[in-house]
């Protein structure tokens, strides 16, 4: 079971999300908030695997609340959930550490699937975002190339196999079977590797992984 924290100041709009993630079975509102002051305090009380946050509450916004989810309930996973896509929002919710953005405008088949990635560990972004970040990044690739290579020399020969499949959007489980290790020993890795790039989450640590030649744009989940 997924415990899922749902936070949104439009309660029609926590109703329709509520409604979409009722239908699963493997999915549980375990807890839900009008403001991201009170999200915040639901996370810590609660512990849920995943929190969808809006961007734009009051109180304390989003991006605010989803950072300080991060800090004081790191195993919460964080999407933001939100009507705005527009590339400041995008950078500002992986820089705080969400794991996937994702629009309302979007599929509910791509929150139930963003759901499952974060809480298996991987990182999720809206097709619709995704490509947004990807034409940023190849716009700028060759300039930065040389930087994310250096930011990398220092990984080991595993670390930088675990980068690679990490930025081709594979979950900490896909991982281990890939490499015939144990999900335990990817979580280490991914620790590690986040400390030697100075990273907060997979898909900062994947835009490295492009940037450096380890794997193509189409990576993204």
């Amino acid at each position: 079971m997924i415990r899922i924290l749902l936070a949104d100041d439009e309660a029609m709009i926590r109703a329709g999300v509520r409604a979409i993630l009722g239908a699963d079975p493997e999915l549980e509102v375990v807890a839900e908030a009008g403001d991201g002051r009170a999200a915040v305090d639901l996370a810590i009380g609660h512990r849920p695997d995943v929190a969808l946050v809006d961007i734009r509450m009051p109180k304390l916004d989003g991006l605010a609340a989803a950072a300080e989810m991060r800090r004081v309930a790191p195993d919460t996973a964080v999407i933001m959930l939100t009507t705005f896509g527009e590339d400041d929002y995008i950078a500002k919710a992986l820089d705080v550490g969400a794991s996937g953005f994702l629009l309302k405008s979007g599929d509910p088949r791509e929150l139930l699937a963003g759901i499952r990635a974060v809480a298996d560990g991987a990182a999720y972004l809206s097709p619709k975002v995704a490509q947004r970040v990807i034409t940023q990044l190849a716009g700028g690739r060759l300039g930065r190339g040389a930087v994310a290579r250096d930011r990398i020399a220092g990984l080991t020969d595993r670390e930088r196999e675990v980068l690679t499949l990490l930025g081709a959007g594979l979950s900490n489980a896909e991982i281990a079977k890939r490499l015939f290790i144990v999900e335990g020993t990817v979580k280490a890795y991914v620790s590690t590797i986040f400390g030697r790039l100075d990273v907060r989450n997979r898909v900062q640590a994947a835009i490295i992984a492009y940037e450096a030649g380890l794997v193509p744009g189409e990576g993204y989940h």
